[in-house]
């Protein structure tokens, strides 16, 4: 299970709205992918365009997305909810 992000320093180093790259890596399912972006959409509607990559064995898959993240704590909620998804192993 992926641990909640805590005292980030996000809101240091960025100026809110920004892009913002996502990288998470999880079990290779047909929907992994699906299921990120359910959970993405709730909290950071928009048009996604992820791009997957699947590791040597096809075991893990890399899924990296672009989302526009307003605050640090919006950074935050996204790491959480997506690092609750059961196939997920980390965030980047």
């Amino acid at each position: 299970m992926v641990k909640p992000v805590k005292n980030t320093k996000f809101d240091e180093y960025l100026e809110f709205p920004c892009p913002f790259t996502f990288k998470i890596m999880g079990l290779a399912n047909v929907n992994l992918t699906d299921q990120i972006l359910a959970k993405l959409q709730v909290i950071a509607p928009g048009d996604y365009a992820p791009k997957v990559k699947p590791s040597s064995k096809g075991t893990y898959e890399a899924v990296s997305l672009v989302v526009t993240v307003t605050s640090k704590e919006h950074i935050e909620q996204i790491y959480t909810e997506i690092g609750g998804i059961e196939d997920v192993r980390y965030i980047l």
